[in-house]
C-alpha cells in the first residue's frame, strides 16, 4: 500500500512552467512502477509519463522535451516538471503507483493500483 499527495498545480499563462510534487507514503523502490496522468473536462485520463527507477522513463509525445518526470528517494517524492505550456495542457493531473512492477513502465491507467486526489493546471492562451 501506499498513498500518494498531489500539489503544486496552479493557473499559468501559456509558455509558462509549473512543477506539480507527489509526495508518497513510502519508499519508491524499483519494485514501483509509478507515472503521472492527466484528465481534461469531457476526456479520458491520459498517461503523461511513467518511470521505472533505475530502468526507464517513458513520456508522450505530447509533453516530450517540455515535461520531466523525476524522483527523489531521500524525500519519497515524485515531481513532473512542465515548461513551455501550452492551453492544452489544461487538466486535472494524478500521480499513480504499481506494485508490484515486473514490466517496463506502462501508461495504461488500468494497470495502477495507486492514485492521488489530483491537482488542477490551467494554463490560459
Amino acid at each position: 500500500q501506499v498513498q500518494l499527495v498531489e500539489s503544486g498545480g496552479g493557473s499559468v499563462q501559456a509558455g509558462g512552467s509549473l512543477r506539480l510534487s507527489c509526495a508518497a507514503s513510502r519508499y519508491i523502490s524499483i519494485s514501483y512502477c509509478v507515472a503521472w496522468f492527466r484528465q481534461a473536462p469531457g476526456k479520458e485520463r491520459e498517461g503523461v509519463a511513467a518511470i521505472k527507477r533505475g530502468v526507464i522513463t517513458r513520456y508522450v509525445d505530447a509533453v516530450k522535451g517540455r515535461f520531466t518526470f523525476s524522483l527523489d528517494n531521500t524525500k519519497n517524492i515524485l515531481y513532473l516538471e512542465m515548461n513551455s505550456l501550452k492551453p492544452e495542457d489544461t487538466a486535472t493531473y494524478y500521480c499513480a503507483a504499481r506494485f508490484p512492477c515486473s514490466t517496463l513502465p506502462t501508461m495504461d491507467r488500468a494497470m495502477y493500483d495507486f492514485w492521488g486526489q489530483g491537482t488542477q493546471v490551467t494554463v490560459s492562451s
